[in-house]
């Protein structure tokens, strides 16, 4: 059944973003800021553009600190089997090393522990440019993640807690960074229900500091169903005001 009849036609447009311009993304990257940075000029509108690595740094409209992780070739979203190709960038590694610009306009440093990454399912978004939401965490589930940490193991699994009114899967990696670890490949590897069907899935990670003390990550995934009316847009779990810094 293709996709639960694409998920009732998006739940009948019912509880969705509105999509004024589904491809704004794609073109203020593709066709401004790569350009921009090709003619060895600024790269803005965009923060930065990474030609070699294929991926662009864009300030949200929505919230202070919010920062969005671009693809500079067309990228659909998180269904693109681009994602998990063998020589695909790492997007989520991109986008952690891109929290500096968070930091940035927070006007401080902004603890590892702080900071989520999150990209939405093909039903939850309002862009048809992959993209992954770069800000802090809301304070809530940076809470429930450190309360939970013990029922969460390195392979994923049902967290029983609700996140945002939702249910996810969970598993945590170790590690400073995500340069060994690719979230995607973790996912479609882990599950093969997402990996059949990677479109309907939503995928967050956080950053953490776990109880022996080492450096890791947190990884949360979704998936779109009719049932409750679930987008899995998990790009909710994260905070524009930034709460979690006061």
């Amino acid at each position: 059944m293709k996709s639960l009849w694409l998920l009732v036609l998006c739940f009948a447009g019912v509880g969705l973003p509105a999509k004024a311009d589904s491809d704004a993304l794609k073109k203020i990257v593709i066709d401004q800021c790569v350009p921009h940075v090709q003619a060895r000029q600024n790269p803005a509108p965009c923060a930065s553009v990474d030609i070699a690595g294929g991926t662009a740094l864009l300030k949200d409209r929505n919230g202070k600190t919010q920062f969005l992780l671009i693809p500079t070739n067309v990228v659909t979203g998180i269904e693109d089997k681009q994602i998990l190709a063998a020589d695909a960038p790492n997007y989520f590694q991109a986008a952690w090393a891109g929290r500096h610009l968070v930091e940035e306009q927070a006007g401080k440093p902004i603890p590892r522990d702080d900071i989520g990454l999150s990209i939405n399912s093909a039903y939850g978004r309002s862009q048809n440019q992959f993209h992954i939401h770069i800000d802090c965490v809301g304070v809530a589930v940076k809470q429930a993640l450190h309360d939970n940490d013990g029922k969460i193991g390195p392979h994923w699994a049902p967290l029983d807690v609700d996140l945002v009114g939702h249910r996810y899967h969970a598993m945590k990696i170790d590690g400073d960074d995500l340069a060994a670890s690719n979230p995607f490949k973790l996912l479609a590897e882990g599950d093969p229900d997402a990996a059949a069907d990677m479109g309907r899935e939503t995928l967050t990670v956080v950053g953490a500091v776990f109880p022996h003390g080492k450096p890791g990550f947190y990884l949360l995934s979704d998936r779109a169903s009719v049932v409750g009316m679930d987008a899995a847009s998990s790009a909710s779990l994260l905070d524009h005001d930034c709460a979690v810094l006061n």
